[in-house]
């Protein structure tokens, strides 16, 4: 069991009441009133059509850090540690949504930039990370994006996220000592997973921990990128490498 696992696992199973574990875990913090209207909204998640947008349009802004204006929550979106996520204006988060930010020792998990899209089921988790994403960046149906440990994953402005990436900072595990199993060695410090301004991202592409992808650059379908990219490269493959380079001609 890994480390941020292990604090999941403490803090569902320790000795506290229900309601303490259940505020740790999924509210982010242990208000009555906080954790009421956190219920309440709960409520209202699974509701369908032009009924369910409306009331989650006028409920749910309040239960973030700060909620800007234009924001569509689409049904049976997940929220965990809400408090700790910043959206900006004319944000559409559609059906299916999971917006973890349980990182504890962090004011502020999940940073969502103005005019962003996040298609149906992508799932954005932090457990003691962050999670930036840029303005008008859209991200493709059954995304992942989860930073651990303190190792970041920052998307930039305008990028493309086909569907089914999968962006990790941090996940690499320390493997030095053979008397405990890995799972309990920790994860190696990093700078995390970076995907710069105007990038695109094919399909199934997964931009593991120490990929950072610069400016305007290409991952094509399928790669996995472990590296960083330069800006304007093109890559694709397992591992990624250079296929190409977008230049004037």
């Amino acid at each position: 069991m890994s480390v941020s696992s292990l604090k999941t696992h403490q803090a569902v199973t320790r000795e506290a009441s229900g309601l303490r574990r259940y505020q740790d875990v999924m509210v982010g913090s242990r208000s009555i009133a906080t954790t009421l209207y956190f219920e309440w909204c709960s409520w209202l998640a699974p509701i369908p059509g032009a009924f369910g947008l409306m009331l989650r349009k006028i409920f749910w802004p309040k239960l973030f850090k700060h909620c800007g204006t234009g924001v569509m929550f689409g049904a049976n979106m997940i929220l965990r540690h809400p408090g700790r996520i910043r959206i900006g204006n004319n944000v559409v988060l559609s059906e299916g949504v999971l917006l973890d930010a349980r990182s504890p020792t962090k004011e502020m998990a999940i940073e969502i930039g103005n005019d962003v899209i996040l298609a149906n089921n992508t799932m954005v988790s932090c457990k003691e990370g962050t999670v930036t994403i840029g303005n008008r960046t859209g991200i493709g149906a059954y995304t992942i994006i989860q930073s651990v440990q303190h190792c970041p994953v920052t998307i930039g402005e305008d990028a493309i996220l086909g569907p089914r990436c999968y962006l990790v900072g941090g996940g690499n595990y320390q493997t030095d000592r053979l008397d405990i199993p890995i799972a309990q060695q920790g994860m190696r410090p990093s700078n995390g997973c970076s995907i710069g301004n105007g990038v695109w991202l094919g399909a199934n592409v997964s931009a593991l921990d120490g990929a950072h992808l610069a400016e305007g650059s290409i991952a094509a379908a399928g790669a996995v990128v472990v590296k960083p990219v330069a800006a304007r490269e093109i890559v694709g493959g397992v591992p990624a490498r250079i296929i190409g380079k977008r230049d004037d001609s």
